[in-house]
């Protein structure tokens, strides 16, 4: 069952169906199919003449068919039913029908029949009205409007999630170009700040930036970027606000596992490493701590962001870049990521889990994403095992 419905999506969505380059040879197709399956019908019905005699008589009635047909199918159709003029619809089949009467008498009265006489006199129809050459002459009709009422709403279905995927890569690409701004403002006021003392450090720090500026302009254009390459640009960042607190904070850096071939959507950790720093050993008087514990198993990276804060500092609301992460995790993660974030009076505690790839650009499957959040400190802050 599984293969001939794959076999048909197959055959409708063929690029014969739909493609304006095989028109003229789909409409052949077509209509050479429908004379042979109504050739069949009526000889299992037990016509009298040949299944070579039930063709020839069936071609014959192409012309009327075409005639009748297609002004339901390429006007009808698209005037009146997907415009949503459903009573002038029905009105205008109703019409359509009664003039199929007369057409079909007159058809086969005036062209049929003679030519049947010519071919051969002892198989020829009878004049007047015949139930079985008006249900022809309908289902002609009826065929070819349903054909394209599918097309064109198969033509709008797609228009329709071009349109949704355009807007979520649009949205994703202002998330991101939020993260950026926010994300060199805080750098250079490191670097302002050392500029100011006149300090020989400033020229490390800028070419630190430059590299961080060439990150975020190039490779962060691609939907996913390796992990390697964006866990050394947090270890850059960190650096950069290292230099600045100098001996204010303690830091501890572990990566654990293969990491080279895994991809991560870009800067989406950073965030997450500027709120400790500015919420975190900002706000402190006394020496102040930060932890960041990465690990990688079977392509599930889980990453802890742990931050001392000033107790006396009332509880924080996400501010831009982390509301920002949770929206990007929410289009390119659904279902395939967790994110908790605890806070206490004394420290504050992100951890994020991602089921990444190997191949970039991976795509998931939409689901609703899982974003908890729990004030248990000993649940949050031991590393990885």
């Amino acid at each position: 069952m599984n293969r001939l419905l794959q076999s048909i999506n197959i055959f409708l969505y063929n690029d014969f169906v739909f493609s304006p380059r095989y028109k003229v040879l789909r409409h052949v197709a077509y209509w050479i199919v429908h004379t042979l399956l109504w050739a069949a019908f009526w000889k299992a019905l037990g016509a009298p003449g040949s299944f070579g005699k039930e063709v020839i008589n069936m071609f014959m009635w192409i012309p009327i068919f075409i005639l009748y047909g297609y002004p339901m199918a390429y006007w009808a159709v698209p005037h009146f039913l997907l415009k949503g003029k459903i009573l002038e619809f029905l009105l205008l089949i109703l019409l359509w029908g009664i003039a199929g009467l007369y057409l079909d008498v007159w058809y086969k009265d005036y062209i049929v029949i003679p030519i049947q006489e010519i071919i051969d006199p002892e198989y020829v129809l009878p004049k007047g009205p015949l139930t079985w050459c008006y249900l022809c002459i309908t289902t002609s009709a009826a065929i070819p409007m349903g054909i394209k009422f599918f097309k064109y709403w198969d033509f709008k279905q797609k228009d329709w999630l071009n349109a949704q995927q355009e807007k979520v890569t649009a949205e994703l690409q202002l998330l991101k170009a939020q993260v950026h701004p926010h994300f060199l403002f805080n750098t250079l006021n490191n670097i302002y700040s050392f500029s100011l003392e006149s300090s020989p450090k400033t020229p490390g720090l800028i070419l630190k930036l430059s590299n961080l500026l060439s990150y975020m302009l190039y490779d962060c254009r691609a939907a996913e970027v390796r992990l390697a390459k964006e866990l050394d640009i947090m270890k850059n960042y960190i650096e950069l606000e290292r230099e600045r607190y100098g001996d204010k904070i303690d830091i501890s850096w572990n990566v654990d596992g293969e990491i080279q071939d895994i991809f991560i959507a870009p800067l989406l950790m950073i965030p997450f490493i500027e709120n400790a720093f500015k919420h975190g050993t900002s706000e402190q008087i006394e020496k102040s701590w930060l932890t960041v514990d990465i690990s990688l198993r079977e392509n599930k990276l889980k990453a802890k962001i742990a931050n001392s804060k000033n107790e006396f500092a009332p509880l924080r609301k996400n501010g831009i870049g982390i509301e920002n992460v949770k929206k990007r995790l929410e289009f390119i993660y659904p279902g395939h990521h967790e994110l908790k974030i605890n806070e206490d009076s004394n420290f504050y505690v992100v951890s994020l889990t991602i089921q990444l790839s190997t191949n970039p650009a991976a795509i998931y499957q939409l689901e609703q994403p899982v974003i908890s959040q729990s004030l248990k400190y000993e649940d949050s802050l031991p590393a990885y095992r």
